[in-house]
């Protein structure tokens, strides 16, 4: 483990935190262990704080309903995903743009809110991010839309996430199919893109010297504070595993077991 002696004096230094959710706080619908006693001790000590989700699958209200059913009151300002981001990207690059998109309804609502329409025949845009609605059918269109002109875009990188039930295929996986059948490249959004992280530091209102990211991935959340120069805590409780650290060519700062370790 990667914890200095230091470690509580640095933790409580900092004012703002953005914490993954998937393999952080929860995995499925199973709060993980420390997270009641963080999330207490992140309002109690009047900490700013993000839950960033790579995830596409929820709105804000959904997410914070889903913390509530689990026991945790959270509110909806609390909560970014990439459905957000990547409705923010479409917007300022085609704004009043249209997309097919293979997805669930918080991405479909982020879009609407942004102005892009839903369109099936000729969009600007298709758009895959995680659903458990994946067919051949929808590979079929989004293929044929593809290449006849419309951009593809990933809601995130994530080739896989954690569940109650181990490992499952996101959205990057998802996309695969899409770009190999048409050759064109995905644009993805979320973690590690700098954009998403700018966003969510906009939102925060932290400088980053006083911001720490939370995550469970080596490959997005730990990448995302690098590149954005925020302090990186890598948990134990998701996708990495110890043992995987030494595999990545640069590393987090702090190593824990989970996210209750920072306030015990």
């Amino acid at each position: 483990m990667q914890i200095p002696e230091n470690f509580k004096e640095i933790v409580a230094s900092k004012k703002g935190f953005i914490s993954d959710m998937d393999g952080v706080i929860y995995h499925g619908n199973r709060l993980l262990d420390g997270v009641h006693e963080f999330v207490d001790w992140l309002k109690r000590e009047n900490k700013e704080f993000l839950f960033l989700t790579n995830s596409s699958e929820r709105s804000p209200k959904e997410l914070s309903q889903k913390l509530q059913r689990l026991g945790l009151s959270v509110s909806e300002d609390h909560f970014y995903s990439s459905a957000m981001a990547t409705a923010s990207f479409l917007q300022s690059q085609c704004p009043g743009g249209s997309a097919y998109v293979i997805g669930e309804p918080g991405l479909v609502y982020a879009l609407y809110e942004a102005g892009i329409s839903m369109n099936d025949y000729n969009p600007d845009y298709v758009v895959v991010g995680e659903t458990r609605s994946y067919n051949f059918e929808k590979i079929e269109h989004a293929v044929k839309l593809v290449l006849n002109g419309a951009k593809l875009i990933g809601t995130n990188p994530d080739l896989t996430g954690p569940s109650e039930n181990g490992i499952i295929p996101a959205c990057k996986a998802l996309a695969s199919p899409i770009e190999i059948a048409t050759g064109k490249s995905a644009y993805f959004i979320g973690k590690p893109n700098p954009l998403m992280m700018r966003h969510a530091m906009k939102k925060l209102g932290c400088h980053r010297a006083e911001t720490m990211i939370i995550g469970d991935r080596m490959d997005t959340d730990i990448i995302a504070g690098i590149q954005t120069e925020v302090d990186t805590l890598l948990v134990l409780s998701g996708v990495t595993a110890l043992e995987d650290v030494d595999s990545f060519s640069y590393r987090p700062q702090f190593i824990v077991n989970g996210v209750g370790d920072l306030c015990r």
